[in-house]
């Protein structure tokens, strides 16, 4: 299964690929989504930036090339704050608005990583596990979950779950094997 992150930026490049923007759509949606609001928009705004921005990547993406060296993430929020900026500047030229201290305030944090390291990594992983969960067997999941969300030690999930240590142990690295595939080159 090519399921790498990489791999994925790799296929939103191609035409036909529902499946990939599906994907990308699940996990980034609503970071981009939390970017708008964090940069004063209002709910419904920020619901249509999410749109802009994807309408904007469907168009971008078949020339993006992929460099480790640089970061997807910084990409796509310069995208978003852009055209979140032009959210603000819409509103501006409308009379009678009322949102001029409120772009003002906005405008003065647009240096400031609004989505920090920690609460970015922890969004994309909790969204990737969300997603992933399906792709494994209920029994295999449960095993890795109560070993890493729950802290239990593998001995007694194995004892609650009524199979061998060796079964828990596999399940766990068989998930934190296929997260790491998910999110290869998402976290930086």
């Amino acid at each position: 299964m090519d399921s790498t992150s990489v791999s994925l930026l790799r296929r939103l490049r191609q035409s036909g690929q529902e499946t990939a923007w599906q994907r990308f759509v699940a996990l980034y949606a609503p970071l981009i989504f939390h970017w708008g609001r964090n940069h004063g928009l209002n709910h419904a705004d920020a619901a249509d930036l999410v749109q802009e921005v994807l309408a904007v990547l469907v168009v971008k993406l078949p020339e993006f090339e992929y460099d480790p060296t640089q970061r997807f993430r910084g990409w796509l929020r310069t995208i978003t704050l852009n055209r979140a900026n032009d959210f603000h500047r819409r509103d501006a030229a409308r009379p009678n608005s009322g949102h001029s201290a409120t772009i003002e305030r906005t405008t003065a944090t647009t240096n400031v990583d609004l989505f920090d390291e920690v609460e970015y990594r922890s969004f994309l992983v909790n969204r990737a596990l969300e997603l992933m969960r399906t792709e494994f067997r209920d029994e295999t999941w449960q095993a890795c979950w109560m070993q890493i969300a729950e802290g239990r030690k593998a001995a007694d999930v194995a004892q609650e779950l009524g199979v061998p240590l060796n079964v828990v142990y596999l399940a766990k690295s068989r998930v934190l094997s296929r997260l790491r595939e998910e999110l290869c080159g998402l976290i930086d």
